[in-house]
């Protein structure tokens, strides 16, 4: 029997990058999955592309209403919620003096505001039945402060304490809750990055592909009960931090 076969896995930013790998997985290992995004049109591909275990769940994380909207559609659609990855975000990196603080708002919303709210949309769910995952994508910046990325790595921070605080407040209810933490990963968030960062960190091997990351993340969701993987920090071996 696949390692998740039976389970139902609903991941946010699940057309593309990390969350689309994840989704890919998932399914191998067995479950059904709900992609959940904004993006329509990369939404119905990755599930047309993905087969019959993959739902779309259209949901704009930027607006309450559209959250509150998420586990029932995905109750609707599969049934259940065994795991739930807050897996959106958004990725600003440069010289703070040169920076646009009006993007900054843009990322710290999905970063933050909208990932909270979508773990505390599915919480209670989650308490209820008394069992359930909770994943959130944080970054090794989350631990470690990158000096290219300030506002993102306060991001990460507060990804970090969100995480280790309702951890402890949901392991009485039978729900596990812990972090990824990837280095550089090549995906659509460092589209910003300058051009000859990019071609330095290839050719040096410091970034990751997505699907390095969604490995980890099925071995989060496929320990034992009684062990929760309370951070996982995953690193290019290039990348000595």
């Amino acid at each position: 029997m696949s390692k998740m076969s039976g389970k139902v896995v609903a991941i946010t930013g699940a057309a593309s990058g990390i969350g689309l790998a994840c989704a890919k997985a998932c399914i191998e290992e067995g479950a059904q999955v709900a992609l959940v995004d904004r993006d329509v049109p990369a939404l119905e591909k990755a599930c047309a592309d993905l087969g019959p275990n993959a739902l779309p769940i259209i949901t704009d994380l930027m607006d309450k209403q559209s959250v509150a909207q998420m586990l029932p559609n995905i109750l609707d659609k599969l049934g259940r919620l065994d795991a739930f990855h807050a897996n959106a975000g958004a990725y600003v990196g440069g010289d703070v003096l040169e920076a646009d603080a009006d993007v900054w708002d843009q990322m710290l919303n999905l970063n933050i505001n909208a990932a909270f709210r979508s773990v505390h949309a599915v919480l209670p769910h989650l308490a209820k039945q008394g069992s359930g995952d909770v994943i959130l994508t944080s970054s090794v910046a989350g631990m470690i402060p990158v000096v290219w990325e300030p506002i993102y790595t306060a991001s990460k921070h507060a990804v970090q304490a969100f995480t280790h605080t309702i951890r402890r407040q949901m392991s009485k209810h039978g729900v596990r809750v812990g972090a990824i933490q990837p280095g550089p990963v090549v995906t659509a968030l460092l589209d910003d990055w300058p051009k000859a960062k990019m071609d330095q960190a290839l050719a040096e091997g410091s970034l990751m592909q997505p699907d390095e990351v969604a490995t980890c993340v099925v071995f989060m969701l496929t320990r034992s009960p009684n062990v929760t993987i309370r951070d996982l920090v995953l690193l290019p071996n290039a990348v000595d931090l």
